[in-house]
């Protein structure tokens, strides 16, 4: 297999994840997900020497799939991608997918990431709630995304647009795994 550096974008609840670990396994190649390099347990942020060794570690392989947004990082991923899928859901979608994925990990208890949990609490009656994060940075990630995919330092990227699921899993089939 011919080596692979792919980079998974989009707003909170767009999916990210789970296309990163369906790539991954499609491809063989290892998944990173930024979040879980990000949160220490009780949800306390890594600082940013960390999360920054951390990244850097991680992408040091011949080839990956790498989800998350986090723009303290971007350039450091993006320059050592080659391609960068953008999830570019509508409103809607994103909603209802953010809603779906809050609720069934709130009512199984699933771990997000290094032990943590999205509590009632957090997720429906709190402003660091992830569905609020997901409303107030929907159009800023939207519009960020376009203007980044023309900057001069990231003309090296492959860039794929998917504005839905099916599309993204259309596209997730028709990906070689010998990329």
């Amino acid at each position: 297999m011919s080596d692979c550096k792919i980079a998974i974008v989009g707003t909170s609840g767009s999916g990210k994840t789970t296309l990163a670990r369906q790539m991954s396994q499609r491809l063989a190649v290892p998944h990173i997900e930024l979040d879980a390099l990000h949160w220490e347990p009780n949800w306390t942020e890594a600082t940013i020497d960390v999360f920054r060794s951390r990244v850097k570690t991680a992408l040091s392989g011949d080839a990956w799939v790498v989800d998350g947004n986090y723009s303290k990082i971007r350039p450091l991923v993006w320059t050592r991608a080659d391609t960068i899928v953008w999830l570019d859901y509508s409103f809607a979608i994103v909603m209802r997918q953010i809603l779906q994925r809050t609720i069934r990990r709130v009512v199984l208890q699933e771990d997000c990431c290094n032990g943590n949990r999205e509590t009632f609490q957090k997720s429906f009656l709190s402003s660091d709630s992830v569905i609020v994060w997901a409303v107030q940075t929907y159009q800023k990630n939207r519009s960020q995304y376009a203007t980044l995919f023309q900057q001069p330092e990231f003309g090296h990227l492959k860039k794929v647009g998917l504005t839905s699921p099916k599309m993204a899993q259309r596209w997730l089939s028709e990906v070689s795994p010998h990329y």
